[in-house]
C-alpha cells in the first residue's frame, strides 16, 4: 500500500524531489514539496529530511540554522494546541525559510560519503586502519604554536598577551574581516 499525500503524490516520491530539488537549488519545487508534506499532515517527516539534507547534502554548519528553524516551527505549535487556530499555517513558513536556506547553501556530500563510501564500502583497510591505531598510542610533538601566555610553557618562554592577539589574528584561516580587527593597532600598551 502506497502512502499518499493530500495532492495524490506518492510520499516517497515527493521527499524525493524535496532532497533532489535542493541539491540541485531548484527552490520552486523544493518549497512545493515540503509544503505538499506540510499540508499533508506529515510535519515531523518534513523536518526529519530536512534535517537529514542539512548533514547530508550542504557544507558548513548549516544544520544548526535548519534545527533553529525547526525549534521555531516547535513554538507555533505550542500555540496551535493552546487554541488558537489563526497560528496553523504559519509554522510553514518555517519550513519554507528552511528549503530557501538548503537551497542556497553551498553543497557538500562528504559527510554521506565518509558514511556510506569509507565505512560501508571498506575503502580503509584493516591494515591501514591498525596503523592509525598505532599513530595514536604515540606521543605528538606539539607546535611551537600551542605554547602561548596561556601555558606554562608559553610563559617560561616570555610570551605575552601581546604576542597572543597579534599571533591568533595572523593564523586566522580562513579569514573573515572583524568589526574590532583595528583594535590590533592598539596593542602596544598590551603586555
Amino acid at each position: 500500500m502506497k502512502i499518499r499525500t493530500k495532492k495524490g503524490y506518492d510520499l516517497y516520491v515527493i521527499a524525493s524531489a524535496l532532497q533532489k530539488a535542493i541539491r540541485r537549488g531548484d527552490t520552486k519545487i523544493a518549497c512545493y514539496s515540503a509544503l505538499e508534506l506540510f499540508h499533508s499532515g506529515f510535519h515531523f517527516y518534513v523536518w526529519k529530511r530536512l534535517l537529514t539534507i542539512s548533514a547530508e547534502d550542504c557544507y558548513g554548519a548549516i544544520t544548526t540554522e535548519i534545527w533553529a528553524l525547526y525549534q521555531a516551527f516547535l513554538l507555533i505549535r505550542e500555540k496551535i494546541k493552546e487554541g488558537n487556530p489563526k497560528e496553523a499555517n504559519k509554522g510553514r513558513l518555517f519550513i519554507t525559510k528552511a528549503v530557501i536556506f538548503l537551497c542556497i547553501a553551498r553543497k557538500c556530500r562528504d559527510a554521506d560519503h565518509i558514511s556510506n563510501l569509507f565505512y560501508d564500502l571498506e575503502t580503509i583497510s584493516p591494515s591501514e586502519m591498525q596503523k592509525y591505531i598505532s599513530d595514536v598510542k604515540e606521543p605528538i610533538e606539539m607546535p611551537a604554536y600551542v605554547f602561548d601566555c596561556h601555558t606554562p610553557t608559553g610563559k617560561r618562554l616570555g610570551k605575552t598577551r601581546k604576542d597572543f592577539f597579534k599571533d591568533e589574528y595572523l593564523a586566522l584561516n580562513p579569514k573573515a574581516q572583524g568589526e574590532f580587527d583595528k583594535l590590533l593597532e592598539n596593542l602596544s600598551n598590551l603586555s
